[in-house]
């Protein structure tokens, strides 16, 4: 009997993430339900059955970081997929408006303190876990690295004067999706000749936390793309995708 292969999702507490561990496990996966508290982690595991496991993981936090890969190593030795969803929209006041936080992520106006900290978690926090779990990866027979982007940090999409939601390209969010997309495609020519795919995919404009539950997507719809770049064993290394196929970085 083939071994069940491994998943870690981060941020997997709640929405997208919550979604996409479920779907996987419902895929034959074991799924590690990362968040950074634990006991919110755990409640969602169980809710999605016996192959998820919750794990602590503050993307953020070394320290964290270096105990989930410990944890890894020793209970597993190897990690089959990371999808690195942890992220979050704004540093400002709870409860704003989707259009609020807009107005303040405008490069004209745009706190750097609020920057550096969304950029720190959606950034900065997104490459060092993916270089801390490299060697777990490594011993992954097909290793896949999935980053959960966004359109909206498209920049070739944001150039178009046509593009629906251009008016909303902040440096907060936006961008930072922005250089998520530059993250992929970096570790994506690095990886390549040691055969580790790395995909960014976007859900579309959903329906979570993230945007005060102002998308018009479900969780579910949302995590559909998401879910098939998971599973992706076929598609060339580097590619970015939305729910209607390919995106443009």
């Amino acid at each position: 009997m083939q071994e069940k292969m491994l998943a870690l999702v981060t941020g997997a507490n709640q929405g997208l993430g919550r979604q996409i561990a479920s779907e996987l496990v419902a895929n034959g996966y074991i799924v590690l339900v990362g968040s950074r508290d634990f006991e919110k982690g755990r409640e969602a595991a169980e809710s999605i059955g016996a192959d998820a496991h919750a794990i602590q993981l503050d993307v953020t936090d070394g320290a964290s970081i270096a105990a989930a890969v410990d944890r890894i190593r020793s209970e597993f030795g190897h990690l089959d997929l990371l999808v690195n969803n942890a992220a979050i929209s704004n540093a400002g006041i709870p409860g704003r408006s989707l259009e609020e936080n807009m107005a303040a992520s405008r490069a004209s106006v745009a706190s750097i303190d609020q920057m550096r900290t969304v950029w720190e978690t959606n950034v900065f926090a997104v490459l060092a876990l993916t270089q801390a779990m490299l060697p777990l990866l490594r011993a992954a027979p097909s290793a896949r690295i999935l980053n959960v982007s966004s359109g909206v940090g498209s920049l070739t999409l944001n150039a178009d004067p046509s593009f629906q939601y251009r008016a909303g390209f902040g440096v907060i969010y936006a961008a930072s999706k922005t250089a998520l997309n530059a993250i992929t495609l970096s570790l994506a020519i690095d990886l390549e000749p040691e055969g580790i795919k790395v995909y960014a995919a976007s859900p579309g404009f959903t329906a979570t936390a993230l945007n005060n539950f102002q998308g018009t997507d479900t969780v579910e719809v949302g995590a559909r793309n998401l879910v098939r770049a998971a599973l992706d064993t076929e598609s060339p290394t580097g590619t970015f995708t939305g729910p209607s196929g390919i995106l443009p970085w």
